[in-house]
């Protein structure tokens, strides 16, 4: 499934040679399956290079969440599934406008994402 330029979308921007996260990975697609109305994408910041940089992604997992093209969060979370669980109900209950202060970079990624063909969960 693509996503719905006007839906909310969650990334999870990670790295095959990452242990944290190939551990992260079940519980990002677990937790996707929770939010059927929620598009969620793996992307690997190397293999997708093209797509994420100029972007750094420094920890992992950096987490971005999109709706409509714009950025809603970016971030690092700890890799437990009720925090993220917790941040997806929080923006599928939040339509507002996103929040000021989002890294220039990231939301300039979300409108590359909207855009681009990323697959399903991880």
């Amino acid at each position: 499934m693509q996503p719905n330029p006007h839906s909310l979308s969650v990334y999870c921007l990670c790295a095959q040679w990452c242990g944290t996260c190939k551990d992260y990975a079940a519980t990002f697609q677990a937790v996707g399956q929770e939010f059927k109305e929620v598009h969620f994408g793996w992307i690997d910041i190397e293999d997708q290079a093209d797509l994420v940089e100029p972007l750094e992604i420094e920890n992992f997992p950096s987490i971005l969440i999109t709706r409509a093209g714009q950025a809603r969060f970016f971030g690092t979370l700890t890799p437990h599934p009720q925090t993220l669980r917790r941040l997806v109900q929080l923006h599928v209950q939040d339509t507002d406008q996103p929040p000021a202060g989002i890294d220039p970079l990231a939301q300039a990624l979300a409108r590359r994402l909207t855009e681009a063909q990323v697959p399903d969960g991880s």
